[in-house]
C-alpha cells in the first residue's frame, strides 16, 4: 500500500484486509465441513448429509470469490477505474448466487431420486455429527455477519446469510435423519424430504442474494441513516447556506457522494471553491466510509 494514501483510501483498504481474513478462514472452515458431511453421508448411509457436504463444496468457491471481491474492491483509483473498484464486490456476490442456484438444483434433482427409490435407512451416529455441524455454522455466520456489518461489505453480508442458511439445512438434515432412525423400516424417505427441504432454503437465499447484489451493482439508494448523516454533516460546514441536492451510492466497502451546496451569491468564484472543499473534507472522513466527494456549488438567491 503506497505511504502517501489518503487516509479515507487506507481506512478503506484496512477494512479489506479485516474482511478477507474471516473470508480467508470460511474457505478452510467449508473444506472441512465438507469432507465431515461426505465421509459421514457415505459411511453413516445419509444422502441428506451427502447433499449438504455436495453444498459445501461450493460454499468454498463462493467464501473464496468472497475473499477476492473484497480485496478487489478495495483498491484505490486508478486511471482505468476513477471511482475505484467496489463493483468487484457485488459482482462477486452475484456470481455466488449463480452457485447457490446450481447447488440448490441438484440437490433438489438428487433428492427427490432418492425419495422415489428403495433404500437403506440412515445410521444414528450421523446426528451428532450434524449437531456439531449446526453449532458451527451459527457461530460462523455471526462472525461473517459482525465483519459485514463493520466492513460495510455487500458480499460478506450475504455470505453471513449463506453460512446461516446452511445451518439451516444441516438442522433440517438432522431432523430427517432423527425421524428415519427412529421411525426404523418405512421411514428412510425421511432423510430426501429433509435433502429437498434444504434445496428449498438454499434457493430462497440464492434469491437474498442476489436482490442484494443487483441493487448495488444498479446504484440503489444507501439507507437513510446513511444519507441524513452526510446532509447534517455537510450542512454544518461553514458558508453552506443550504443544500440543493444530496445523493448516495454505496460501491463495495465505500461510499459515493454527489451533493449540491448553495452558498451565498456575492461570494468569489475562489471563496466558493474553498467551501466546497471544506464540505469534501468533512465527508471524506475514515469513519463515515466514503471514498470519494463530488461537490457541486449553486449560489444561493
Amino acid at each position: 500500500m503506497p505511504a502517501d494514501l489518503p487516509a479515507h483510501l487506507a481506512a478503506n483498504q484496512d477494512r479489506a484486509r479485516a474482511g478477507a481474513r474471516v473470508a480467508a478462514g470460511g474457505v478452510a472452515l467449508n473444506a472441512v465441513l465438507a469432507a465431515a458431511k461426505l465421509a459421514g453421508g457415505f459411511f453413516g448411509n445419509s444422502y441428506a448429509l451427502i447433499a449438504d457436504g455436495s453444498e459445501s463444496l461450493l460454499d468454498i468457491l463462493s467464501s473464496g470469490l468472497v475473499w477476492a471481491g473484497v480485496l478487489v474492491a478495495a483498491r484505490p483509483p486508478d486511471e482505468d477505474h476513477p471511482f475505484g473498484h467496489g463493483r468487484a464486490e457485488a459482482l462477486a456476490a452475484l456470481v455466488v448466487a449463480g452457485f447457490i442456484f446450481l447447488a440448490a438444483g441438484l440437490v433438489g434433482h438428487h433428492a427427490i431420486h432418492q425419495i422415489v427409490t428403495p433404500h437403506r435407512g440412515p445410521h444414528w451416529a450421523t446426528l451428532p455429527l450434524l449437531a456439531a455441524i449446526v453449532a458451527t455454522k451459527i457461530w460462523f455466520s455471526r462472525r461473517l455477519d459482525a465483519a459485514g456489518s463493520e466492513t460495510g461489505s455487500t458480499a460478506l453480508g450475504a455470505e453471513a446469510w449463506h453460512q446461516g442458511s446452511d445451518a439451516i439445512t444441516s438442522a433440517a438434515a438432522f431432523v430427517g435423519i432423527a425421524i428415519a432412525v427412529i421411525g426404523g423400516h418405512g421411514w428412510e424417505a425421511a432423510d430426501g424430504w429433509a435433502a429437498l427441504f434444504a434445496c428449498v432454503v438454499i434457493a430462497f437465499g440464492g434469491v437474498a442474494m442476489l436482490k442484494k447484489s443487483l441493487g448495488e451493482m444498479m446504484d440503489a439508494a444507501v439507507p437513510a441513516s446513511v444519507e441524513n448523516q452526510v446532509r447534517t454533516i455537510a450542512a454544518s460546514v461553514p458558508g453552506v447556506l443550504a443544500l440543493h441536492r444530496c445523493r448516495v451510492r454505496k460501491s463495495g466497502l465505500s461510499n459515493l457522494v454527489d451533493i449540491q451546496i448553495r452558498v451565498d451569491g456575492e461570494l468569489t468564484v475562489r471563496a466558493g471553491h474553498d467551501i466546497a472543499h471544506a464540505v469534501k473534507d468533512a465527508l471524506l472522513d475514515p469513519s463515515l466510509r466514503i471514498t470519494d466527494v463530488s461537490v457541486h456549488v449553486e449560489p444561493m438567491k
